[in-house]
């Protein structure tokens, strides 16, 4: 048994949001940690929260917004969910339930500070981090992201190119909730998604999606 199957094991089994909150009321229901992950990935995807439908799947993504992510990566399912090749490690591991306009809340704040470096300590082979969204973004590149998500994404070249190893590229979130941003800002899928597809391939070792 590896450090990283323990580990996965030990999350499995978290309450903290439910039984110790640290922040906040306690979570109103029964935590179901997400995550995919294993030592040989070379891609990981930092996701912000599991959704209604991911909640009750148990897997990532299971919803209109993998169907999207997928399509910005040009990865089939049986790709995307190989953990040999694809790690997706998110911010916070269990749904957060919804506000009161019936919206998701953000991700518990107890979930990274217990979980995330623990994690991606054990994925050395990791070379690229997508970071999807604002809280991935804030996370792994700090003051870097203070300007807010179209500033960071905007920025993805120098982000790409900077120190950071492994090597992060900043992304918005794939939810229907952005239509409006992606047609306000067409050089994301005109110059950022072609990169994507083509580091992506490289990584998990695909052509093109079937």
């Amino acid at each position: 048994m590896s450090a990283l199957d323990d580990l996965l094991r030990e999350l499995s089994a978290c309450r903290i949001c439910r039984d110790a909150p640290l922040y906040g009321k306690a979570l109103p229901h029964e935590p179901r940690p997400v995550i995919q992950a294993s030592a040989t990935a070379r891609l990981c995807i930092a996701s912000q929260a599991p959704g209604t439908r991911v909640h009750l799947s148990g897997r990532p993504f299971t919803d209109a917004s993998g169907d999207r992510l997928r399509a910005w990566l040009d990865l089939d399912k049986e790709s995307f969910y190989d953990a040999g090749r694809v790690a997706i490690v998110p911010m916070g591991h269990c749904f957060p339930g919804q506000d009161a306009k019936g919206a998701d809340l953000p991700p518990r704040r107890e979930c990274a500070p217990t979980w995330r470096q623990r994690i991606l300590a054990e994925l050395p082979q990791i070379e690229l981090i997508l970071l999807i969204g604002h809280y991935a973004q804030a996370w792994h590149l700090g003051a870097a992201a203070k300007e807010g998500l179209t500033a960071t994404v905007s920025r993805w070249r120098a982000v790409l190119d900077g120190p950071h190893r492994p090597a992060l590229l900043p992304l918005p979130h794939p939810s229907w909730r952005n239509n409006a941003w992606l047609k306000a800002h067409p050089w994301f899928e005109a110059e950022l998604v072609p990169h994507l597809r083509e580091s992506v391939h490289r990584l998990v070792g695909t052509q093109k999606a079937a």
